[in-house]
């Protein structure tokens, strides 16, 4: 098995599987020789397999090229792109039967098709977590002190501790919205809570329930296309 060994400025060992191959990353601190993180990789040998089981058996959509017959998803439903060109301005909109339609000038090529449909998937998203974000601040007594969305390739949301902000990644936008509330709650906690310690998942626990029922339906979406570079 290869993996990528990251020595940083760090106290402990960071291990992550990433997807569409189930690559695997190994950040250490400078103190840490190679017998020890071999070790580490060794004992979590288990848990690797299982992460790259699970990358290899997960959906992934085509490339999309923004043309009529196309599906995308929106909010965990699937619809077929319909592209009407017509004068007057750009709109994306969700119709009836499962439509998703994008009306457009005449001649508007792809990479501008793809920008209109992003900027309304972010739109959509920063409502639904407007939407999330007073309940679960109420509920919890804790408030970030800012709240933005975007692309990440290899995390659904992070939390910065130090300036109290979490992200939330563009792509959730696609997914359903209990994954979307599921994270949301996730990086607020990371706001108690830094790590994934026991007190992390008692923290989980006590605020969603069902947050592994909602993780595992998040692991299970499609993935869509992207150039995975890290």
């Amino acid at each position: 098995m290869q993996v990528d060994v990251i020595r940083k400025d760090i106290k402990n060992l960071h291990l992550a599987v990433y997807p569409p191959s189930g690559r695997v990353r190994i950040a250490v601190p400078h103190r840490l020789g190679d017998a020890a993180v071999r070790l580490a990789v060794v004992t979590k040998l288990g848990w690797i397999r299982r992460q790259q089981k699970s990358f290899e058996s997960q959906s992934r959509q085509s490339r999309r090229e923004f043309v009529s017959g196309e599906c995308h998803y929106v909010e965990g439903r699937r619809y077929r792109l319909r592209v009407v060109e017509r004068d007057g301005p750009s709109t994306v909109r969700t119709r009836a039967n499962r439509v998703l339609e994008m009306c457009v000038r005449p001649g508007t090529d792809e990479k501008a098709r793809g920008a209109l449909l992003e900027r309304w998937y972010r739109a959509r998203l920063r409502d639904r977590i407007e939407e999330l974000l007073p309940k679960w601040e109420t509920a919890m007594k804790v408030t970030p002190a800012a709240c933005g969305i975007r692309k990440m390739r290899t995390r659904w949301g992070t939390c910065h501790t130090d300036k109290a902000s979490i992200w939330i990644n563009l792509e959730l936008a696609k997914k359903p919205v209990s994954c979307l509330e599921y994270i949301v709650v996730h990086e607020l906690v990371h706001l108690m809570e830094r790590r994934h310690t026991d007190r992390f998942r008692k923290l989980m626990d006590t605020y969603l329930p069902t947050w592994r029922t909602r993780r595992a339906d998040l692991n299970r979406a499609p993935l869509g296309h992207e150039d995975w570079v890290y």
